[in-house]
């Protein structure tokens, strides 16, 4: 349910950045990933999930990608979401944010609860998602970097 406007003066900035995160993870589908290799680093395009407490993002990918192998020899990732629609208007209107954490493929039991969430978003890859050489990969998120404006950064830092 939206918050009206009431509610959002008597947030704190940490709520309203959280909410502000949520309302982006929920209206975009896509993200950028950012693994490297030997300090060369790599992008790649991912269809992701967000967790609603936003502790952790989720994205499938086969086994065989650059990205499973760059985040398999070192977990260090960004994750950027953005709402910009190639249009001038973005350099006023457009949200960007950063995510920093640290990759792991999730296995077992606690795969397919974590799948059926990331498959409510995205439907049409539940082939893809459960092919068994595709890797369900679990970022877990230290910090989020906001910008807004081009210019205006915002950081919320989570408790490990």
């Amino acid at each position: 349910m939206a918050a009206n406007r009431t509610d959002i003066d008597m947030m704190d900035a940490n709520e309203k950045f959280r909410m502000r995160l949520g309302e982006l993870f929920r209206t975009q589908n896509l993200a950028a990933l950012s693994t490297h290799q030997d300090g060369q680093p790599y992008a790649s395009l991912v269809a992701f999930y967000a967790a609603d407490n936003l502790k952790h993002i989720y994205f499938a990918t086969p086994e065989t990608t650059r990205k499973f192998a760059n985040l398999t020899s070192d977990n260090r990732v960004a994750v950027m979401v953005n709402s910009s629609t190639n249009q001038a208007s973005d350099f006023h209107q457009a949200i960007s944010v950063t995510a920093v954490g640290s990759a792991a493929v999730i296995n077992g039991s606690e795969r397919e609860p974590i799948v059926e969430q990331y498959l409510a978003k995205h439907p049409y890859l539940e082939e893809f998602v459960r092919s068994p050489s595709c890797a369900l990969i679990r970022v877990t998120v230290y910090s989020y970097y906001m910008v807004k404006n081009f210019q205006n950064v915002m950081e919320l830092h989570l408790e490990p």
